[in-house]
């Protein structure tokens, strides 16, 4: 499986507005490791969204 350069979400501020929070809260979080799929780059956040959907899939909760 490849990730292509347009699956990727640049920025705290792009990444806040996919995941439906503040940029304030989107940091915080991003500078805890809360967020899955996340990671700094040349000292960029990058989110790769499949990866974040994907920790929210039944598959990874079964029986819920």
């Amino acid at each position: 499986m490849t990730t292509t350069a347009l699956e990727i979400v640049w920025g705290c501020k792009a990444i806040a507005e996919k995941i439906g929070r503040t940029e304030r809260a989107t940091f915080a979080a991003l500078e805890q490791g809360k967020i899955p799929g996340v990671r700094k780059i040349a000292g960029r956040w990058a989110m790769d969204p499949r990866v974040f959907a994907a920790a929210f899939s039944k598959e990874q909760f079964p029986g819920v």
